[in-house]
């Protein structure tokens, strides 16, 4: 249902990218997380294909996308730039914009800034950034569940990264984290997207370019102003599906989120993080019950 197509972007860098569905159809783009990609979306892509002219990236840094050296070129306003420009590039002008994780993260970021070019927007996973970093500081159980963040922007870990490193990685770092199983196939696939050269280090400059502050445990550093100042609030409807049994991202980031998003919808999956691929029958249903 869904073809891979190399497709050079404006900002300089060139992605594969999944695309299928009429392209006269309304356009959905679908952005993965880490550390994933396109794949994240094999569930929702051949379904939506069908009505929609559907386009799942893989973004800078992962599987055999470009990866810049630099970390600053891993920073959210690079990612969102990519994701405009890839738009451009295959004439969309508005669209649907669906991201989990950190491509929900970058889609957060994207409604706010381009109102203009995002019609509707789709979370899966993915927290708020004011409510996430408020969270960082006022709720101790978040705070201890993002230490990964950590751990991840210490560059010395990126050298165990290779060979039975990203097997202990798969088995420690990532399975822990979904509610079944990942075996044959699918863990071949992520091995094999691991293992592109560079690869890990280019995900992990994610987190190393993001600005969020992370205290430690115990640790009262200065309040970021801006999480206690008004904020913008995202436009677009916005349907939020979250995954209940996230291990890593509490209920805590749907508290309070209509303050920051009038239009929105809240639907609770039992499922962990990936929901994407965990709950792929009521993610989908869930999403074309709203954009119907």
């Amino acid at each position: 249902m869904t073809e891979l197509h190399r497709i050079a972007l404006s900002t300089g860098v060139s992605l594969d990218v999944a695309v299928a569905g009429d392209p006269a159809a309304p356009a959905m783009i679908f952005l993965h997380g880490f550390p994933e990609s396109h794949r994240t979306w094999r569930h929702q892509l051949p379904d939506f294909a069908r009505d929609h002219f559907v386009i799942a990236p893989d973004q800078r840094g992962y599987v055999r996308s470009d990866k810049p050296k630099a970390v600053a070129d891993y920073a959210p306003d690079r990612i969102v730039a990519d994701l405009i420009a890839l738009a451009d590039a295959l004439g969309v002008g508005r669209f649907t914009l669906v991201g989990h994780d950190w491509g929900g993260a970058i889609a957060w970021m994207a409604a706010l800034r381009h109102p203009d070019r995002i019609d509707r927007l789709v979370i899966l996973n993915a927290p708020h950034p004011r409510i996430f970093q408020r969270s960082l500081f006022d709720d101790p159980d978040q705070r201890a569940a993002s230490q990964y963040i950590t751990r991840f922007r210490d560059t010395s870990i990126d050298r165990g990264l290779i060979g039975a490193g990203l097997e202990h990685f798969f088995a420690t770092g990532f399975a822990k984290l979904v509610t079944r199983t990942i075996a044959g196939a699918d863990k071949a696939a992520y091995l094999d997207e691991w293992s592109q050269p560079g690869a890990m280090t280019a995900m992990l400059n994610w987190y190393r370019a993001s600005a969020i502050v992370v205290p430690a445990p115990g640790e009262t550093p200065e309040r970021p102003a801006w999480i206690d100042a008004p904020f913008p609030p995202v436009t677009q409807p916005t349907l939020v599906i979250w995954g209940t049994r996230d291990k890593a991202l509490l209920p805590v980031q749907i508290e309070g989120l209509d303050a920051v998003v009038p239009d929105l919808t809240v639907v609770k999956v039992d499922a962990g993080h990936f929901v994407p691929w965990e709950a792929p029958d009521a993610v989908n249903a869930a999403i074309r019950g709203w954009l119907s």
